[in-house]
């Protein structure tokens, strides 16, 4: 902890799957509560709380936590101040690149949680907050299917993926656009398409058949989506 750090959180529930990794990587004893989406470690032994769009509020508040923690992208507003209105204090954040990512570790563990920084956070502003590299190629990263939907532009994936070389063929969208099949599978505009095992887990035999004119690779959709102790282990996708 650093020299005026704040004291200490001692009982945190996060309803954020990456910032419930992170917090593990420090204090997994201070974790109190997490979602069901909170799989990283796959041996934190907490209260699951339900998801992360519809957190059991009545088992945060029985948790009677120093410290909530949300972000704007995957947390509802209306439960953050539902959770304020019963006097728990609530902390957001918003990420939509991986310097902000790092950036806001930094602050949740120097300011908000009063926790000394985990190895893997300098780790990563070494490996992630330089010059942006060349790019090799340019890729679509599809969420979803049936209707389709890929990562737009202002998010932390397309930011991770630039990061990696690769371009964002939708970068220049919403951030998760509704597109044609024919428009990803398009060799004028994709170079390759990752097909990430999540939010949608395409699979071997669910995913890859719809596309006959550009390749495809599958990911690891938390090495793609997640910022924390992942982007570690991200950094090999370039190698992949």
């Amino acid at each position: 902890m650093i020299p005026g750090a704040p004291r200490a959180a001692r009982r945190v529930v996060s309803l954020v799957p990456s910032l419930t990794e992170a917090l593990a990587s420090v204090a997994p004893e201070r974790v109190v509560g997490a979602t069901d989406w909170c799989t990283h470690p796959a041996d934190l032994a907490v209260t699951r709380v339900r998801g992360t769009k519809n957190p059991d509020l009545a088992a945060v508040r029985a948790l009677e936590p120093d410290l909530v923690l949300a972000v704007k992208e995957e947390n509802r507003e209306l439960d953050v101040r539902r959770l304020r209105d019963a006097g728990v204090r609530v902390h957001i954040s918003e990420i939509s690149t991986v310097p902000e990512a790092v950036s806001t570790f930094e602050d949740l563990f120097d300011r908000v949680l009063g926790w000394d920084r985990p190895d893997w956070l300098g780790t990563a502003r070494e490996q992630w907050c330089g010059p942006l590299p060349p790019v090799v190629a340019r890729v679509a990263i599809p969420v979803w299917r049936d209707p389709w939907m890929v990562v737009g532009g202002d998010t932390f994936t397309s930011d991770l993926a630039r990061r990696l070389g690769w371009a964002n063929a939708f970068g220049d969208r919403e951030r998760y656009p509704h597109v044609e099949l024919a428009e990803v599978d398009d060799p004028d505009r994709v170079d390759l398409v990752l097909l990430p095992d999540e939010p949608y887990e395409f699979t071997a035999a669910d995913g890859p058949e719809a596309f006959t004119r550009v390749p495809t690779r599958r990911v690891p959709g938390r090495l793609l989506t997640w910022y924390g102790p992942s982007l570690g282990e991200a950094a090999a996708l370039r190698d992949g």
